[in-house]
C-alpha cells in the first residue's frame, strides 16, 4: 500500500512539473560557420563584458540554467577545474544565464569560480544565439548550451546537449581538434 501512494505521489510530481514546463526560442540557434553575436552583458563584479573583448582567443560561451543548481554547480566546478588547460589554450570561458549580477556575485564567492558569469535576466545575448527559454511557472531558465567561438570571432562548435560531467573534456577537445 505505502508503496503505491509514493508511486501515485512521484507520478503526481512528474506530471505536475512536466505540464507546468514551456519553452520557446526566440530565433534559431546561430550555426557553425556563422559570425557570433556580438554581446555586453554585466559579469559578477558588475562589469560590462564584451565579446570583442576577446577577440584573438578561443571563446567557450555557455549557457546554462540556474546558478547554485546541481547540474549546473557540476558543469561550472569542471569548467574551473580545467582553467589551466583553457589558459594555455588561448581560451576563455564565460558563462550566460538569466541570473542577476548578484546571484553571480554570491555563487562565484560560495563556489570561488574564477571564470566570468554574466547576467542575462532580460535574455538579450540569450535571444541572440537561439537559446531555448523554458518558464515555470514564474520562473525562466536558459537551455543548457554551449558555442565555441574562434579566436576570429565565428562559431566553430555548438553543442545543444551536454554532459555536465564530461562538458570541459568535450570543449578542450573540440579546441585541440579546431587548432590542427
Amino acid at each position: 500500500m505505502r508503496k503505491g501512494i509514493w508511486i501515485a505521489v512521484i507520478i503526481g510530481a512528474v506530471a505536475a512539473f512536466g505540464f507546468g514546463l514551456k519553452a520557446h526560442a526566440a530565433a534559431d540557434t546561430v550555426q557553425v560557420g556563422a559570425a557570433a553575436p556580438a554581446f555586453t552583458l554585466p559579469s559578477q563584479e558588475d562589469k560590462p563584458v564584451s565579446l570583442a573583448d576577446y577577440k584573438g582567443k578561443w571563446v567557450v560561451l555557455y549557457f546554462y540554467p540556474k546558478d547554485q543548481t546541481t547540474g549546473c554547480t557540476i558543469e561550472a566546478h569542471n569548467f574551473q577545474r580545467d582553467m589551466s588547460k583553457y589558459d594555455a589554450a588561448n581560451a576563455v570561458v564565460l558563462g550566460v544565464s538569466l541570473d542577476t549580477v548578484e546571484g553571480h556575485k554570491a555563487w562565484c564567492s560560495k563556489d570561488t569560480f574564477s571564470f566570468k558569469l554574466l547576467a542575462d535576466p532580460d535574455h538579450k545575448v540569450v535571444d541572440a544565439y537561439g537559446v531555448p527559454v523554458k518558464s515555470m511557472g514564474p520562473m525562466k531558465f536558459a537551455n543548457r548550451e554551449t558555442f565555441l567561438i574562434s579566436p576570429d570571432g565565428k562559431v566553430v562548435k555548438v553543442w545543444q546537449k551536454v554532459d555536465v560531467q564530461t562538458h570541459s573534456d568535450e570543449v578542450l577537445a573540440a579546441i585541440a581538434e579546431a587548432k590542427k
